[in-house]
């Protein structure tokens, strides 16, 4: 297969501490460049990519995590037994890592007030799911009763737009309407990011 061309920029992974033995054999310091959040490198642990990608996706539209020296970067643990720590950065247009310095107004959570609502319904959903159907959740909570697979669906969605991500691609760009479930595509949501009146 072909190199694929996407908008998206590209992505750095660094090991930042070992704990463990890998079975991919990274150690500290190396780097792994990924095309974009969409394409890993040969032979990349599909295990790490499960968790990093929130991250990634989050980075490639803009979010910054304020409580990180370089906001536009998070650390990312190995889910298996926490064995690695990785540091996921971003690339700007000129090849340079972006940067942005820690938020000094900081003080904690932020949690961003969230609707996810379904925008498309067809065939048979086995939690009954249909169109209109909404849901509000605070930062990055589990919805109680909402079906697993949909939120995991929803979760990267949930994850990019807490930490500032913006899809200017999409009508609002506090929003995207496009996450679909897995079981046949039976159900189509939108996320979005409710802007909250000032106190």
């Amino acid at each position: 297969m072909g190199k694929v061309s996407t908008p998206f920029p590209k992505l750095k992974l660094t090991v930042k501490n070992v704990y463990g033995e890998c079975y991919h054999g990274y150690k500290a310091g190396d780097e792994l460049v990924l095309e974009d959040f969409t394409h890993p490198p040969k032979y990349f642990c599909l295990g790490l990519a499960h968790v990093l990608f929130p991250v990634i996706y989050a980075l490639s539209f803009g979010a910054k995590f304020p409580f990180r020296d370089n906001q536009r970067s998070l650390l990312v643990t190995c889910p298996d037994g926490g064995k690695m720590e990785f540091e996921a950065e971003i690339f700007d247009k000129e090849g340079k890592i972006e940067k942005a310095p820690k938020d000094p107004d900081f003080k904690g959570p932020d949690p961003k007030k969230m609707v996810i609502e379904v925008v498309k319904s067809k065939g048979k959903c086995s939690f009954g799911y249909k169109l209109g159907d909404k849901w509000e959740t605070t930062g990055l909570k589990c919805i109680p009763g909402f079906c697993g697979a949909a939120f995991h669906c929803t979760f990267p969605a949930l994850f990019a737009l807490n930490f500032g991500a913006k899809f200017l691609f999409m009508d609002n760009p506090d929003s995207i309407d496009t996450v679909t479930c897995p079981d046949g595509g039976n159900i189509v949501f939108k996320v979005a990011r409710v802007k909250e009146k000032e106190k």
